[in-house]
């Protein structure tokens, strides 16, 4: 009968679990079956059950226990700063954009709580040293950092996210008018003398372009992966490219671009507008073979929750747009643990 189940199994997939449920992540006993996930995808897998017992209504009896244990990954070499250590953290996945104003610290933030339902330790390090806009999203921008005897800073933690951010360090009024080098310097200090726990994935919010902050991050950090954020508008699909362009120069996989601002639903009527254009996050990903992870509205309720300190996610769980964030990081834990593991080439 596990021979059958373990068939079942592996014949029903998504867009998550592309090969089903491996059978190495599977223990089946009598009627107990046991999954051990090796990418945060909880949500994604108890939606995938539910279907199991439909579809194949003689296992609908077997009792389902999901883990989730995220596998580290492949990841660039790190230049780590004399006097400090590289952090234990298994995935490092930068969200960039080529241009400001296209959403990405908001992105940033509701990925990094999609992640943490779907079962994973997260972590958000905000490297826009120039407009550090974590403290204001967390809702605590007069919280300031605490130090370990031997001057670690010890992370911020909000609704189980862990995050630090030079908005914790300095004045939130005063204006860091810093040359490259010195930028690229705090943004080092930030990752490598933060004290983080043994997180699953560290999210790492980037200033918008491709200069010297982004090409330290590039060269010098143990990242795994990036996510590039956009919407429709040529002007932004153009910088979004450079974007692509550096990360695929330095050898960093971009595993994932999230098109946002696709559209705009208005409240009353239901009536859908693509107030930016339409298909160019689409365009862009065909041309350099990156997968789109997901189309964001341009929506009211993400602005006004992120405004007052509170996400959707916590103000307001049942929104219809937590469904959004959740698909698209589904998606994206799933593309990295696909495209990089050993296991699945």
């Amino acid at each position: 009968m596990s021979t059958a189940v373990l068939a079942a199994c592996q014949a029903l997939r998504s867009d998550v679990f592309v090969e089903g449920f491996a059978p190495e992540w599977l223990q089946i006993d009598g009627t107990q079956i046991q999954l051990q996930l090796p990418f945060a995808a909880k949500q994604a897998a108890e939606e995938l059950i539910q279907q199991f017992k439909q579809e194949a209504p003689q296992f609908a009896h077997y009792d389902w226990t999901i883990t989730v244990r995220v596998e580290a990954l492949p990841a660039k070499a790190a230049t780590v700063p004399a006097g400090s250590s590289a952090p234990q953290v298994k995935n490092v996945i930068t969200i960039a954009s080529g241009k400001g104003g296209v959403g990405k610290s908001a992105v940033t933030l509701s990925l990094a709580l999609a992640l943490k339902a779907e079962g994973a330790r997260v972590g958000i390090l905000d490297g826009d040293i120039y407009g550090p806009s974590l403290p204001t999203m967390f809702g605590n921008l007069t919280e300031k950092l605490t130090f370990t005897p031997n001057r670690k800073m010890l992370p911020v933690n909000c609704w189980g996210i862990e995050g630090n951010s030079l908005g914790y360090l300095v004045d939130t009024e005063a204006a860091a008018i810093w040359r490259g080098p010195m930028a690229s310097r705090a943004l080092e200090q930030l990752l490598f003398d933060t004290q983080w726990s043994n997180l699953d994935y560290l999210l790492v919010d980037l200033p918008p372009g491709t200069g010297d902050i982004q090409l330290t991050l590039a060269q010098k950090f143990p990242l795994t992966a990036a996510v590039v954020v956009t919407t429709p508008q040529n002007i932004a699909l153009a910088d979004a490219q450079k974007g692509i362009a550096m990360f695929q120069k330095v050898d960093v996989p971009v595993v994932g671009l999230v098109e946002n601002m696709s559209y705009f639903r208005c409240g009353q009527c239901g009536h859908q507008e693509a107030i930016f254009g339409t298909q160019g996050g689409d365009d862009l990903a065909r041309k350099y073979q990156v997968p789109v992870i997901g189309h964001w509205p341009l929506a009211t309720a993400l602005r006004e929750s992120l405004d007052e300190g509170k996400p959707l996610q916590v103000s307001t769980p049942e929104h219809e747009l937590n469904a959004v964030f959740a698909k698209s990081a589904q998606q994206l834990a799933a593309n990295l643990w696909y495209l990089l593991t050993p296991q699945a080439e």
